[in-house]
């Protein structure tokens, strides 16, 4: 796979020091199933990249896909899914951690944080099963559905809830996510 889409570094990155500074002792892990809270279809003729880039929600994960170099690889053709953090999400982080992240210095590390959020293939909430996803940045995280929400457990132990399913784009699929995964064990 290729590294050139920013949204998907982006919402790695945060994810990842998000998790790994906020991480929870909860062990269950769950993740995007058919029972997310909100489904939104897009026109199938814009890449997953553009439509973050166009989400003013989406702002500081575009920064970090960016920074990471990762547009072109997200905006190639996939197909992707890629769980989404939200700016609120990178807002959980502790203050200064995507402006450390999105440094020259550090986009090895950013790239790994944002391709955590990235799975091969379009998987929609309806063909979501629990248990361990491995991401294109080859390290997995667990997904759990109670009832009507869908939750994703990381490597650090921190838990993301899916808050927004299947929007759908011309190379994949984006399930918003309300916390910055982390692919780092804690």
């Amino acid at each position: 796979m290729k590294r050139k889409t920013p949204f998907v570094i982006a919402a790695v990155f945060s994810v990842g020091l998000l998790l790994a500074s906020c991480a929870s002792d909860d062990e269950e892990t769950s993740t995007a199933t058919t029972a997310a809270p909100a489904t939104t279809e897009m026109a199938s003729g814009e890449t997953c990249v553009d439509i973050a880039v166009s989400n003013p929600d989406f702002s500081t994960l575009v920064a970090a896909v960016t920074a990471a170099d990762l547009v072109d690889t997200l905006s190639g053709e996939g197909p992707f899914t890629i769980f989404a953090p939200t700016n609120e999400a990178f807002e959980k982080l502790p203050a200064g951690t995507v402006e450390t992240l999105t440094q020259p210095a550090n986009v090895e590390t950013l790239t790994d944080i944002l391709t955590y959020h990235v799975v091969e293939g379009e998987i929609l909430a309806a063909d979501v099963e629990p248990g361990a996803v491995t991401t294109v940045q080859g390290g997995d995280f667990t997904i759990a559905v109670d009832g009507s929400t869908v939750t994703i457990t990381d490597a650090a132990g921190g838990t993301a809830t899916v808050t927004a399913t299947d929007i759908t784009c011309s190379n994949g699929v984006i399930h918003v996510i309300d916390t910055v995964l982390s692919p780092t064990p804690a």
